[in-house]
């Protein structure tokens, strides 16, 4: 049996001088499937983030964070869920943020 490799990418981030009512890009694209995410919102403002850039998919309140294992309770015979190679991850202000920043943490 090989060993299971956990990969981890590149920290993404935001400014809160970035982030506006439309929404911005946070990094860049995945490059591999993402097993493990984590939104952290470091700032003074209230976001929504979006794998497509249109839709308020996921609200994270100022100060606050997000975290999806895909992988938990998952057994050996079950497919992996992740998100897919080359997904790209958008944030906006529900509320305007006035320092910090948004960061998007993955693993692999």
């Amino acid at each position: 049996m090989s060993p299971l490799v956990v990969v981890i990418d590149t920290i993404r981030s935001l400014a809160y001088t970035g982030i506006s009512g439309t929404y911005a890009t946070v990094g860049s694209v995945f490059s591999f499937p993402v097993k493990l995410i984590c939104f952290t919102n470091n700032t003074d403002g209230d976001m929504f983030f979006s794998s497509n850039g249109t839709a308020n998919q996921l609200f994270v309140a100022a100060g606050s964070f997000k975290l999806f294992d895909f992988t938990t309770n998952r057994n050996s015979l079950q497919p992996v869920w992740a998100l897919p190679k080359g997904t790209q991850i958008y944030v906006k202000q529900s509320t305007a943020p006035t320092k910090g920043a948004v960061y998007v943490e993955c693993l692999g």
